[in-house]
C-alpha cells in the first residue's frame, strides 16, 4: 500500500501537481507549434495561390482544417489540466482483484496519465473502475467493464477535498464517507449557478447515472433530492461513455425557463462536456405550429390561475384537458374521424364516371399516411383511371375539378376545424375556448397532437437523447406529442409535490402509461435544506416518502405585522440583514407576478435583481421572484412575504408556499399581516 498517511498523500498531491504543470506546458509547446505552422501554412497558400490547381487549393484546405482541429483539441487539453491542477482529484480506492495485484485508483473530474511511463494517475469519475467508489465501502466489491465484470476487495477508501491545489481535508475508510463529505459541501454557501456534485454523489443516484439500457429513464424525486443534478451527470455519463456514437449537439434538454436553463449552464462544461441545447415547451410548439399560431404560455396559464381561482369555466377546461380521459377521447375521435368523415360521391368528368367504391378503397389504401395528407395520392390515382378510361390526358381545367371536388368529400379539412368539431362530437362544445385569436395553452398540445396525427411534421431525427425537467407540470397529451416527435432515449425527472398546477400534473406512474418501457426511479431523501426546513415545509405538504437530511440550523421564522407598511418595511430590515451576513444568496419568493414586481419596486437597490417570465440569466445577490419560476433554483437564505390567510388559501396556493420553503438551504422566513395561512403550523 502507498502513501499511507495524511503526510504521504500531502507530498503525493504535490508530485502530481507537478506533473500535471509540465503536461500543461507540453500542451502549450503544441499549441504555439501548431499555431506557427498554421501561419505559415496560410502564408505559403497566400503566397503560391496563383500556381496552384484545384487539388492542390483542396489539400492545402484540408490540412489546414486538421491542423486547426488539432490545436482546438490541445487547447481543450489545456482547459481540462488547468482545472485538473486546482483539484486533482477528489477519492481514491485501493483495490485488489481476484486476479492480479493491489491496484491505487485515484479517482477525478477527468482522467490524466503520464505519457513518459503511460500510467493512469487519475481516472474519470465515469470510468467503470471509478462505480466502485460510489457503490461499496471497504471488502467485496465488483466493476463491470465492455469485457466482463472484474471482482475484488476494496482495502483502502479515501476522499478529500481540494481547492485551490491544496488539500483542505482528507477522510479515511468511514464506513459513512460520503455524509461527512456531504455535510461539509451542503453547509457551504450556494452559488450562482448549479456545480457538478461528483465527490458527493450517492449510491442511489450513481445506479441513475450509470443506467444504459433505459429507453426512459423517469426521475421521480423529492425537493432537494438532486434529480436535475443527477439528470446532467447522467447525460455527462453518456456522452463519455458512448462517446462514439453520441455528442452534446445530438441531446436536447427541455427546460421549464430561460432563468433555470442559466441556472444549470455550468455543469455539463466544468464536467468537460460541451453546452447542450435547451428548449422551452412553447418553443417547441411555436416551431412545430412554424410560428404561425399565437398561443397563451404556461406561465401565463398559472398566473391567470392564481389571480382568478374563481373561473369555474377555466379551471374545468384546463382540469379535463390534463387528464389521461381527454388523451383517450382524441385517440377514439380519431378513429371516429377515419371511419366516417370521408363520404365520396361519384365523380363525373371527361366523360367518365369515377365510381365511389372506387374513391374509398383508394382512401382506405393509404391508411399509413396522415389523413389530411392523402388527397394528392388519392387524386393521382383517380387521374390514372380516368386516362386509362378516356385514353388521353386530362385537361388543366379537368385536373382542377378533381383537385376542387375529392377534398370536401372529408367533412372536414383543417386540423383547427377538426379540433373545433371534437368537442361537438364530445357533446362539450363549451370546453373550447378561443378567445381573440389566441389559444389557451390548455388546447396548444392537444391540437399539435392532432397536427402530428393528421398532417403528419418533421419529426426530430437528431436528437438522441431528450431530458425532459419539471415533469409534473406536463400533461398527458403533452407526453403523446413528445413520444412522436422524439423516437429518442429519455430522461424524465420532475416531483409531484411540486407541480404549480393542481389541475395539469403528471406523476411517474402516469408518464410511465405513455412510456411503458420505461424505468422509474424514486429519490426519497432531500439534501437541500436543513433539517428544521424540510420539518417547517413537511407541514405545509404532508410527504410520506420524503427522508430528511440530518444536517441542523436554525428553526424557520414565523413574523406577523399590524399593516402592509410595517411588513415591507421588515423586507427591506430583511435585507439589510442578508448583506450583512455573508451568504451569497436570498430569494424573496412571492406568490403572484403582481406580488414580486410590488416587491422588487420597494426595496429596489444595487444587487437586487427581478426574475420574471422574461429574464434570461441567473443572478447572485437577491433575487425577488415567484414560486413558480423558483422552480428547481435554491437560495442561501429564502423570504416568503404577504404569507396571510387572505395571500395563501387555496389548494394551488398551498403549492406555491410548498415550492417557496423548500427553495431555502439554511434560512427560511415568512412575514405576513394581520392573520398568517392556516397552512403555516
Amino acid at each position: 500500500m502507498i502513501h499511507t498517511t495524511e503526510q504521504d498523500e500531502r507530498e503525493y498531491l504535490e508530485v502530481i501537481k507537478e506533473k500535471l504543470l509540465l503536461a500543461t506546458r507540453r500542451v502549450d509547446d503544441r499549441i504555439r507549434q501548431f499555431s506557427e505552422e498554421l501561419r505559415q501554412n496560410k502564408e505559403y497558400i497566400y503566397e503560391h495561390q496563383s500556381g496552384m490547381d484545384d487539388a492542390d487549393m483542396v489539400a492545402a484546405g484540408q490540412s489546414i482544417n486538421r491542423m486547426a482541429f488539432t490545436g482546438e483539441s490541445a487547447v481543450a487539453r489545456k482547459r481540462k489540466l488547468m482545472k485538473l491542477h486546482d483539484s486533482p482529484y477528489f477519492g481514491r480506492i485501493d483495490f485488489i482483484p481476484k486476479e492480479s495485484g493491489e491496484t491505487s485508483v485515484y479517482i477525478g473530474i477527468y482522467t490524466f496519465s503520464d505519457e513518459t511511463e503511460r500510467l493512469n494517475l487519475i481516472y474519470d469519475w465515469r470510468a467503470p473502475v471509478s462505480s466502485m467508489f460510489y457503490d461499496f465501502e471497504l471488502g467485496a466489491a465488483d466493476y463491470t467493464t465492455p469485457s466482463g465484470k472484474v471482482s475484488g476487495e476494496i482495502v483502502l477508501k479515501r476522499q478529500y477535498k481540494i481547492k485551490e491545489g491544496r488539500m483542505e481535508f482528507m477522510i479515511e475508510n468511514a464506513v459513512n464517507i460520503h455524509d461527512d463529505v456531504l455535510q461539509k459541501e451542503l453547509s457551504k454557501s450556494s452559488d450562482d449557478k448549479m456545480k457538478n456534485i461528483v465527490a458527493t454523489i450517492q449510491r442511489d443516484q450513481n445506479a441513475v447515472i450509470r443506467n444504459e439500457s433505459a429507453p426512459v429513464m423517469i426521475i421521480q424525486g423529492v425537493a432537494g433530492s438532486g434529480k436535475t443534478s443527477i439528470a446532467l451527470h447522467r447525460i455527462a455519463f453518456l456522452l463519455y461513455r458512448f462517446r462514439e456514437s453520441i455528442a452534446a449537439k445530438d441531446i436536447l434538454i427541455l427546460s421549464p425557463n430561460k432563468v433555470f436553463a442559466d441556472y444549470i449552464s455550468n455543469v455539463l462544461p466544468e464536467l468537460g462536456e460541451e453546452q447542450i441545447p435547451e428548449m422551452g415547451m412553447e418553443e417547441l410548439a411555436a416551431e412545430v405550429f412554424e410560428h404561425k399560431v399565437t398561443f397563451q404560455n404556461f406561465f401565463q396559464q398559472v398566473a391567470y390561475l392564481l389571480e382568478h381561482d374563481d373561473d369555474a369555466a377555466f379551471v374545468e377546461r384546463v382540469q379535463f384537458k390534463s387528464s389521461f380521459e381527454f388523451l383517450s377521447k382524441l385517440n377514439q375521435y380519431l378513429i371516429h374521424v377515419e371511419n366516417n368523415y370521408f363520404n365520396p360521391t361519384e365523380l363525373r368528368l371527361a366523360g367518365t364516371v369515377v365510381p365511389f367504391p372506387f374513391i374509398l378503397e383508394r382512401f382506405k389504401a393509404y391508411h399509413r399516411i396522415p389523413l389530411l395528407k392523402r388527397f394528392p395520392e388519392v387524386i393521382k390515382d383517380i387521374q390514372q383511371h380516368v386516362r386509362s378510361n378516356t385514353q388521353r390526358k386530362l385537361s388543366g381545367r379537368e385536373k382542377a375539378q378533381i383537385w376542387e371536388e375529392v377534398p370536401r368529400m372529408l367533412k372536414f379539412n383543417t386540423v383547427f376545424d377538426l379540433y373545433r368539431d371534437f368537442f361537438t362530437w364530445l357533446g362539450k362544445p363549451g370546453l373550447y375556448a378561443n378567445t381573440q385569436g389566441t389559444l389557451e395553452y390548455a388546447d396548444v398540445f392537444p391540437i399539435l397532437y392532432f397536427k402530428i396525427r393528421l398532417e403528419g411534421v418533421q419529426t426530430y431525427d437528431h436528437v438522441k437523447h431528450l431530458l425532459v425537467d419539471e415533469m409534473q407540470d406536463y400533461t398527458p397529451v403533452q407526453y403523446a406529442v413528445l413520444s412522436r416527435l422524439f423516437k429518442c432515449k429519455k430522461t424524465i425527472l420532475g416531483d409531484v409535490s411540486q407541480m404549480v398546477n393542481p389541475y395539469s400534473a403528471s406523476d411517474a406512474d402516469g408518464i410511465q402509461r405513455v412510456f411503458p418501457q420505461g424505468d422509474t426511479v424514486k429519490l426519497f431523501r432531500s439534501y437541500r435544506s436543513t433539517f428544521e426546513i424540510t420539518r417547517f415545509a413537511q407541514h405545509i405538504f404532508h410527504n410520506p416518502d420524503l427522508i430528511a437530511m440530518e444536517r441542523h440550523g436554525a428553526a424557520p421564522v414565523v413574523t406577523g405585522f399590524e399593516s402592509n407598511a410595517a411588513e415591507t418595511e421588515a423586507l427591506k430590515n430583511l435585507v439589510i440583514n442578508f448583506q450583512n451576513s455573508g451568504h451569497q444568496s436570498l430569494g424573496i419568493i412571492c406568490k403572484t407576478r403582481e406580488q414580486a414586481e410590488f416587491v422588487y419596486a420597494e426595496i429596489k437597490a444595487h444587487g437586487i435583481h427581478l426574475l420574471s417570465a422574461d429574464s434570461t440569466s441567473f443572478k447572485e445577490g437577491v433575487v425577488v421572484t415567484t414560486a413558480h419560476l423558483a422552480k428547481g433554483l435554491e437560495f442561501d437564505e429564502v423570504i416568503v412575504p404577504f404569507a396571510s390567510i387572505r395571500n395563501y388559501k387555496t389548494e394551488m396556493d398551498k403549492r406555491m408556499l410548498y415550492i417557496a420553503c423548500t427553495r431555502a438551504m439554511h434560512m427560511l422566513t415568512l412575514t405576513y399581516t394581520k392573520e398568517k395561512s392556516a397552512f403555516i403550523a
